[in-house]
């Protein structure tokens, strides 16, 4: 008895899969298969994805002499032949919701990570662990095949639907040949060219023939270069040393970026060679480099207006060459962001004049036009003054006063918890407030002679409860937050 070929595709905002399915449908229909499909959007690109169901029904119209199969419009758990997913955890998704099954599908999935709002959210490292997804897609599918399909699409030009095309076609479970797929998209019209070399990566990826990383650009997965003073330190130190140069000089300049190896070069000196403490100069490193490069609104609208990242905003829309793009931009800047580009004296003025008030203004800013992008290119232009700016000032102040607990705690276990705390700090606004609060309150504990086992306590309460109650009780006081008053309307 003929079954018909079930196909399941999960894919996120931007990445295609309408377009995936609509070559599927063309594909069968020039065979001249009967196929049937429906979608079913998800409520936000990254809180569900838009899933494509596509039934295929693997014998010509002729051969079944008037008669219709009749195709559902549903997947059924167990019942699906091709499972293909844009992304990991939406593989994971699809694992957990019984369509894979060991014994039938095929789970075709990107390794890659569209991180959930959760995830991000976390005080912490609050990423899922993606080694369970991959373990269970390979005890679950009857063939998994799982690649950075995102990274080859991005190598050659392409968006990721056209890698996911190829790997199932290269699967060999549709019933059609990869001449019916590149008949496909070459009848869409749309970008065939690039279309045709992503479908070819993954068509050849899922056959064996190149693997996956060796079609990778290197460029890609490149280490930066090893600047001649981060050579001089611990080899152990280069690698993360070297990443935290790139940054600090990407945000500032080449003499900010000394500043960073001073601080590194200082607390290198007093490890001595020593492993233990080479280490909690390497957790230093790591995340002085990010303290230092802080974001703010200069911050901002210089990655806003990099060519790299207009260039990725066209790839992800499928924008051809010479084609124009609409781009709005929403920021909701705060009072403290608005004072942190002034000097210190001005800034405490306007805090002083706006204590107690609420002050957000959003912003929609159409950066297609000239007006447009030169507003960020005048915020951007301001980078050789944040010197002289009270936020620079005073996230260095408190990064002397970061560097100085590890300095004291040197060598030893309590180094290394210190340098840790230096992930409390991270974000903008009263993110980033909160995290200035809870490190200066377990520096204080530190002063007064907390252990290292108390202070990674006080850590892990910090990152666990972002209200502040978990970390005064491991610190047995109450921590400074402030206390939100909200202002109801009065009844009629």
């Amino acid at each position: 008895m003929i079954q018909p070929i079930c196909i399941l595709v999960a894919a996120m905002g931007g990445e295609g899969g309408g377009v995936l399915a609509d070559w599927l449908i063309d594909a069968a229909t020039h065979a001249g298969y009967p196929v049937q499909s429906t979608s079913v959007p998800g409520v936000a690109q990254r809180t569900g994805a838009t899933t494509y169901y596509v039934e295929i029904f693997p014998c010509a119209r002729e051969q079944l002499q008037g008669q219709e199969p009749v195709l559902s419009l549903t997947p059924a758990p167990g019942q699906v032949d091709i499972v293909a997913a844009s992304e990991l955890v939406e593989a994971g998704r699809s694992i957990q919701s019984g369509y894979v099954d060991p014994k039938r599908t095929t789970l075709v999935a990107s390794t890659h990570r569209e991180y959930a709002v959760s995830e991000k959210a976390a005080m912490g490292d609050g990423r899922y662990d993606s080694t369970q997804v991959i373990d269970a897609a390979t005890q679950r599918a009857r063939r998994a095949i799982v690649f950075d399909m995102r990274a080859l699409a991005l190598q050659h030009g392409t968006v990721i639907n056209t890698v996911m095309f190829g790997a199932m076609a290269g699967a060999g479970v549709l019933p059609f040949n990869r001449e019916a797929c590149e008949g496909a998209i070459r009848r869409s019209g749309k970008a065939v060219e690039a279309s045709l070399r992503g479908f070819a990566a993954g068509f050849e990826t899922a056959e064996g023939r190149v693997s996956a990383a060796g079609q990778l650009d290197a460029a890609l997965h490149a280490k930066p270069a090893v600047p001649p003073r981060v050579q001089r330190l611990p080899a152990s130190l280069h690698e993360i040393t070297a990443a935290g140069v790139d940054l600090t000089t990407d945000f500032q300049n080449e003499r900010y970026a000394d500043l960073y190896l001073d601080r590194v070069e200082r607390l290198a000196s007093l490890a001595n060679g020593d492993e233990s403490a080479l280490e909690a100069v390497r957790e230093t490193a790591r995340y002085l480099a990010l303290w230092m490069s802080y974001e703010d609104v200069i911050r901002v609208a210089q990655l806003k207006t990099r060519q790299e990242r207009l260039d990725r905003v066209r790839r992800e829309v499928g924008a051809r060459s010479g084609e124009p793009i609409h781009m709005t931009e929403y920021l909701k800047p705060g009072l403290d962001e608005m004072a942190s580009v002034l000097p210190p004296k001005l800034a405490a003025w306007l805090r002083r004049k706006a204590a107690g008030r609420s002050w957000h203004r959003g912003m929609y800013i159409r950066t297609d036009t000239i007006r447009g992008f030169l507003m960020l290119c005048g915020l951007r232009s301001l980078r050789p003054l944040r010197r002289h700016m009270s936020r620079y000032l005073e996230e260095q102040a408190g990064i002397e006063k970061w560097l100085a607990a590890v300095e004291t705690a040197m060598p030893g276990p309590l180094a290394l918890e210190v340098a840790l705390c230096g992930n409390l700090v991270k974000g903008y606004g009263e993110t980033s407030s909160r995290g200035h609060r809870n490190l200066n309150a377990i520096l204080d504990q530190v002063n007064k002679g907390a252990t290292a086992d108390k202070v990674r306590t006080a850590r892990e309460a910090a990152l666990a409860d972002p209200e502040g109650r978990q970390l005064s009780a491991a610190i047995g006081q109450p921590v400074a937050h402030p206390i939100k008053i909200v202002k109801r309307r009065p009844a009629n």
